[in-house]
């Protein structure tokens, strides 16, 4: 039988603290000082890795990294969504999927972002653009690539897009971007 240790073995790691106070004599009196002790406080960083699931989004970020844009259609209505949905939002019939990858697209509105979120905030201005497809009822929010954030112009609307993606995935709805036709991006 393996013996076991008769205390913890120590490890680096811990804090160094300076002025913690405490009573020098450990009689009742003096410990009554710990009632009225301010709380220590530690700033530390956290960090946690986090597990989760896409779901039924799965096959949209399955397809992305094989360098795919799918939709999801209701077959009975035909009713078809740009962006990932298990189930029609009007009937609740389970969609299927279809590929959209080379279904003509075009801008169907934009904005130039000054400010973002801490993972934009480096990339800022960039172009948000909604991109109708044919035969595809509602629109995808995604970035638009291969024009100047500095001078937006009404012309965009309109504009005839294609989709792009990411050399390596990283499973985000940011795979995918779209430049113009014409662009060499």
């Amino acid at each position: 039988m393996a013996k076991l240790p008769s205390q913890r073995e120590e490890t680096l790691g811990g804090y160094i603290v300076h002025g913690i106070p405490f009573p020098t004599s450990t009689d009742e009196e003096a410990l009554e000082f710990l009632k009225k002790m301010a709380p220590i406080q530690i700033e530390q960083e956290y960090k946690i890795t986090y597990l989760h699931s896409y779901g039924q989004d799965s096959p949209w970020f399955a397809a992305l990294t094989n360098k795919r844009l799918i939709a999801s259609r209701d077959a009975e209505s035909g009713y078809t969504t740009a962006n990932p949905r298990g189930a029609d939002m009007y009937s609740g019939n389970e969609t299927k999927w279809i590929d959209i990858t080379n279904v003509p697209a075009k801008v169907h509105a934009f904005t130039v972002c000054y400010f973002g979120s801490e993972e934009f905030l480096p990339e800022t201005p960039f172009v948000l653009a909604l991109i109708e497809f044919e035969g595809v009822n509602t629109l995808l929010l995604t970035r638009l690539m291969g024009v100047d954030p500095q001078a937006p112009a009404l012309d965009w609307i309109g504009m005839e897009v294609t989709p792009r993606f990411l050399r390596n995935s990283k499973l985000k709805p940011t795979d995918v971007y779209f430049t113009p036709v014409n662009s060499d991006q």
